[in-house]
């Protein structure tokens, strides 16, 4: 996908850079729910009902309620100016969906992990993932009601994060939360290139 500005012949108007922005981490954490409150469309869902086949298999503690799965993506619209529009696409949180991960991640600006504090071990193999891929995220707290409240920077020494990695709070289901928190992975993945161009130019 490309990120730079692109000009039409017709009248010289500028069309809007897109940028592609994937939504990670564990089962039933809110990737799909977050994609669905920020989009401007109405988002593609890949999701299938439950079933007996994943008894054993899906770890439903802290999400009895949940019902449905994401099986391949989910995949919204957010337009953030007149010159930045974000394609988002919600990855599959159980491993045996993840190896559509690779597709999903080719000509991703950055990503989003989401963490569930009830299951916060959930998160580390997305964040493992990214760091592997070398492709920049930030870790969004999605703030399930009941569940215990911990400091970010608790947070961030429990998933052994890197200083330098944004960890932030979100309720996955607010609109202008999810915007917040794309807006400052945007600002991680634009520092991250500025860095390495200078490190380049060195």
């Amino acid at each position: 996908m490309d990120y730079e500005h692109s000009d039409t012949p017709a009248g010289g108007l500028t069309l809007p850079t897109a940028v592609k922005i994937l939504i990670a981490g564990g089962f039933g954490v809110g990737k799909t729910t977050m994609v669905g409150a920020v989009s401007e469309t109405p988002p593609l869902r890949t999701e299938e009902v439950l079933s007996e086949q994943g008894i054993g298999i899906d770890d439903l503690s802290g999400v009895e309620a949940k019902s449905t799965t994401t099986v391949a993506m989910d995949f919204g619209r957010i337009t953030i100016s007149e010159d930045l529009v974000l394609y988002l696409f919600g990855t599959p949180g159980q491993d045996r969906f993840w190896f559509v991960w690779d597709e999903l991640t080719l000509g991703a600006l950055g990503a989003v992990v989401l963490a569930d504090t009830r299951r916060l071990a959930d998160c580390f193999p997305a964040i493992d993932y990214f760091e592997r891929q070398g492709t920049p995220f930030i870790v969004a707290v999605n703030c399930f009601e009941g569940a215990r409240q911990y400091r970010l920077d608790e947070v961030q020494l429990a998933l052994n994060l890197d200083p330098d990695v944004p960890v932030m709070l979100c309720d996955a289901r607010r609109k202008e939360s999810g915007k917040e928190v794309l807006i400052a992975l945007l600002e991680r993945a634009m520092q991250r290139r500025r860095r390495d161009h200078a490190a380049s130019a060195n």
